[in-house]
């Protein structure tokens, strides 16, 4: 119970029901080498809460973004709610310390997994839509979209710049980009990435962000940049 209330207040929900989120933190591993001691594991409240994110991402963009038409708030949403960007947020509220998981996905790296943290995120988020209902989501996920927008969208990376270079750079020389990570710091809740992207031995572009994907996109964003500026282009 103490793991709970820590967690709720890195949160910043109290939870009139823990139960909820005991369940939105077991990960079915756990459960089926833990028969009696859990009622359900967190999918059910994984679908729950992923319907519930793209509603708070949908609304929270519509309200920020009056001018934006049908098909790039699309985009932003996307960019918002992908797995990296969710499995992201679940770092910066140090989820993974108080998941519950089976001793081999333990010794698989599950608290690292990106699709693990991302669906463990949005059981999380089902949680407290049903225990406090959709005004206290509203207020967690705005509280960790508001930087990661910031640098989406004054980078344009919901543009997939990594699809646009990867096209401009066949038809011109050929050769396919390669991505590769140069630097990361910060602690693992928190670390931010250094990407560069070579066309062959050249490099083109470097991003950083709180993700790798985040950090590609932004090299990428970089190096059509310059592609627009190279000449025969």
């Amino acid at each position: 119970m103490e793991d709970l209330l820590e967690f709720g207040e890195r949160l910043g929900v109290e939870f009139r029901d823990y139960s909820l989120l005991s369940r939105a933190l077991t990960h079915r591993s756990y459960l089926n080498e833990n028969p009696a001691t859990a009622l359900e594991d967190n999918e059910r409240l994984e679908f729950l809460g992923d319907a519930v994110i793209d509603l708070v991402v949908a609304n929270f963009l519509y309200h920020r973004f009056p001018e934006v038409d049908e098909g790039e708030l699309t985009a932003l949403r996307a960019a918002l709610v992908r797995a990296e960007t969710l499995a992201q947020f679940a770092r910066e509220v140090d989820l993974a310390r108080y998941l519950r998981l089976g001793q081999g996905e333990e010794e698989g790296g599950g608290r690292e997994r990106i699709p693990l943290l991302c669906a463990s995120f949005e059981a999380v988020a089902g949680a407290i839509y049903l225990d406090r209902g959709i005004d206290e989501v509203q207020a967690l996920i705005e509280r960790l979209i508001r930087p990661a927008l910031d640098q989406i969208h004054t980078q344009q990376l919901y543009k997939d710049a990594k699809s646009e270079f990867q096209v401009w750079a066949q038809a011109r020389f050929n050769i396919t980009p390669h991505y590769r990570v140069t630097h990361s710091e910060g602690p693992d809740h928190a670390r931010t990435f250094t990407v560069q992207v070579s066309v062959g031995s050249e490099v083109w572009g470097e991003g950083r962000g709180r993700s790798k994907q985040i950090a590609a996109q932004g090299a990428a964003t970089e190096a059509m940049n310059r592609a627009s500026l190279t000449p025969d282009a």
